[in-house]
């Protein structure tokens, strides 16, 4: 990239960031039959600087979307699939010993598939937890460390993994200090009749959907600081860490529905999660400042993993999205 290229990716305007976003969604959608609220909450979160916890059955194209958003922005892409037996250096990769011409043996480290700038963790809970805390590791640092080498992974960098809700014997559940470190817990609806006849036009026919190229690393890790620099007014932030403090069941202005049925409520990290998601969708809107509806509208995805319910609630069929939803209702914007 030129000089005069970084110049233009560091002046980026809002308008600049909300058309550029909005042709990743419509390349993304060539190929995605509906599941709109997906790419947006999939953009928000890569836009964000955040990984996604996705969940669905099989077969919604998860890996179809995250193939599709790295060929939009001209990103590398790797996929991971989680299994019992898989070992972290299977994602991170190791250190090898390797042989000259002249029968000098050095040490060589090999990356593994966690080096690109798009991953897709298929079925995260499969692996066992020493598996799973080395992508969290990167997800969390940026940082890989082999043999106590420390190697940085290349920005923009994120990572999209996904959980079956339906197969759940011989899994191990993320604890919830590392489904904490998801900016995003996504959840795929199953596509209506209209949907599925796309899909089936789209996929069982001679000519395959085709996406362009929108966007490159550069323009996304722009997109990322200027997401970070739209304000937010104190009173909206108060507004947020309300929202924040009243999905624990301990504080003295909790819902009644936080006391009955909440264990334990978001952390600050979900408030981080809230504004930051809120500001991008200032953006999208049109709009350089965040709202009150911004919040509200970044509530679900953002916090309905970090809301862990306890065990009347979940004899009652009562949801973490039930109980976001009534929260939301009962805080007043002021």
């Amino acid at each position: 990239m030129t000089a005069a290229e970084e110049k233009t990716q560091d002046v980026l305007s809002p308008e600049e960031f909300r058309q550029r976003a909005l042709a990743i969604e419509t390349e993304i959608a060539q190929v995605i039959v509906g599941q709109r609220e997906l790419i947006r909450q999939t953009v928000i979160t890569l836009l964000a600087g955040g990984n996604a916890l996705l969940e669905g059955v099989p077969g919604l194209a998860k890996t179809t979307l995250v193939r599709t958003l790295a060929d939009v922005i001209d990103c590398s892409f790797s996929r991971i699939q989680f299994t019992p037996d898989l070992m972290p250096a299977d994602i991170v990769g190791t250190t090898l010993i390797s042989e000259d011409e002249s029968g000098h043996k050095t040490f060589r480290f090999e990356p593994g598939p966690i080096f690109a700038n798009l991953i897709l963790a298929d079925e995260i809970n499969r692996a066992t937890p020493k598996t799973q805390s080395a992508l969290l590791e990167a997800m969390q640092e940026h940082t890989v460390t082999v043999a106590k080498t420390i190697h940085r992974l290349e920005s923009p960098f994120f990572v999209l993994a996904t959980q079956n809700p339906l197969e759940m014997e011989g899994t191990y559940p993320l604890p919830e200090a590392q489904l904490d470190r998801f900016f995003f817990k996504i959840l795929i609806p199953f596509p209506t009749v209209a949907d599925l006849i796309e899909i089936a036009n789209r996929t069982t026919g001679a000519r395959m959907p085709q996406v362009r190229k929108v966007a490159n690393a550069a323009t996304i890790l722009a997109m990322q600081r200027l997401a970070r620099s739209v304000p937010i007014a104190s009173h909206v932030l108060a507004y947020a860490a309300r929202l924040i403090t009243a999905t624990h069941p301990e504080d003295k202005d909790a819902p009644a529905v936080t006391r009955q049925y909440v264990r334990y409520g978001a952390s600050p990290r979900g408030m981080q999660a809230l504004i930051l998601a809120a500001k991008i969708m200032a953006l999208l809107d049109g709009r350089y400042n965040v709202a009150f509806a911004d919040l509200r509208q970044a509530a679900l995805p953002a916090l309905r993993h970090r809301v862990i319910l306890n065990f009347e609630a979940q004899a009652e069929g009562v949801s973490p999205d039930d109980i976001i939803r009534q929260v939301v209702e009962s805080v007043r914007a002021e």
